[in-house]
């Protein structure tokens, strides 16, 4: 009787053991490597969707309190740093509330002016290139319901190129002063340009240590604001096409 007690004793201890490393193992790859992040709203829209799941590489931009769970307060600025590059989309801590995730892309670097002149994105007095190249319509019940909006493809100066919409024509941010980017800081903007808190509104500009990471990889995404648990929905839902799509 009490090698069988002995033998149940000893195979939860091995279940609470390999319990206890697999939570390690998923704190430290989150923690170091990547973090899963669901996209919450349509501002990234085209290139996000809402339902859209991404990993999100932590080491591309180094390491500061923000890249660890509860924020810990354990040094100031970052470690093995990686400066964001232009047209890189990225994770940060809202600088009015770091309890607060966004995404967004990076336009503006340190020392860069920044304006938006008739739609058209401009830094340092250039107009970054712009060509339309179809519509727009979003699936699934948005604040904004986006439908049949212009798309447009830009090219910033480092030959970065992505998609973004311009859905409402002469938009209060459409036209907007010139901002001068701080050292040590960057201006975000979202690609769905007429729906979207960003650097050009509240958000303002984003300290390189509210960086969380760079948005690397679709690794599932589904529609109509379905839940992932509810697996009988995803034959219909799963936006199959944007399985392990690379961002850009």
């Amino acid at each position: 009787m009490s090698e069988k007690v002995e033998k149940k004793e000893s195979t939860f201890g091995e279940t609470v053991k390999v319990i206890v490393q697999a939570l390690l193992l998923a704190l430290v790859i989150r923690s170091f490597l990547f973090q899963p992040f669901s996209i919450p709203s349509g501002s990234m829209m085209p290139t996000l969707l809402v339902g859209d799941y991404l990993f999100v590489s932590k080491y591309a931009y180094g390491y500061s309190r923000y890249s660890f769970p509860f924020s810990p307060n354990l040094f100031s600025g970052r470690i093995w740093s990686g400066e964001p590059k232009r047209g890189d989309i990225a994770v940060f801590r809202l600088p009015s509330d770091p309890r607060v995730d966004y995404i967004k892309r990076v336009v503006g670097l340190p020392g860069d002016r920044i304006q938006m002149i008739n739609s058209v994105l401009h830094i340092n007095g250039e107009p970054v290139k712009r060509e339309r190249i179809g519509t727009f319509s979003a699936d699934g019940n948005y604040e904004t319901k986006v439908n049949n909006a212009p798309v447009y493809r830009e090219t910033l100066p480092n030959g970065v190129t992505y998609e973004t919409l311009d859905a409402v024509p002469n938009s209060a941010t459409d036209n907007t002063r010139v901002f001068q980017v701080p050292e040590g800081h960057y201006f975000m903007m979202g690609d769905n340009r007429d729906n979207s808190a960003d650097s050009r509104l509240s958000v303002g500009y984003v300290p390189l240590e509210n960086f969380v990471g760079r948005a690397e990889m679709i690794f599932f995404s589904i529609g109509d604001n379905t839940s992932p648990l509810e697996i009988w929905k995803w034959p219909s839902e799963l936006r199959f096409g944007r399985l392990f799509e690379m961002t850009e």
